[in-house]
């Protein structure tokens, strides 16, 4: 089931990004409702600490999961973390990684830096 939000594109300002998982396209984006999900299933009472978390570049399989599941969930898919685990993506676990790495980045970076990334996309 694609997300309510996929036919209206992606905005990459916003901190979205398109991902094809379990054969269907789909936008996540990590809002304010699903990085408090995130710091609440990663033990982080801060942004800060949820974000030198991330930029540890230690992140485990169930990280990856929480928060692709965050930012599918945040991009309006019901989904729970259980059926995100069992989603495949055509480029394996490494691609999952990057993925979620791609999600982070989009949803940390500086507005400038969104705006020269869809530049350089186009």
């Amino acid at each position: 089931m694609p997300s309510k939000t996929y036919g209206r594109g992606v905005n990459r300002t916003r901190g979205e990004v398109l991902a094809d998982l379990g054969g269907q396209k789909h936008i996540l984006v990590l809002t304010l409702g699903a990085l408090a999900e995130l710091e609440d299933a990663l033990n982080c009472s801060t942004l800060h600490q949820l974000t030198e978390r991330f930029s540890s570049g230690q992140l485990s399989a169930a990280d990856i999961i929480k928060v692709l599941g965050a930012g599918l969930r945040g991009g309006g898919l019901i989904i729970e973390n259980e059926e995100v685990a069992e989603l495949s993506h055509q480029g394996g676990v490494a691609a999952l990684a990057r993925l979620a790495g791609e999600l982070l980045v989009a949803t940390f970076s500086p507005p400038q830096e969104k705006a020269a990334s869809e530049q350089s996309r186009l």
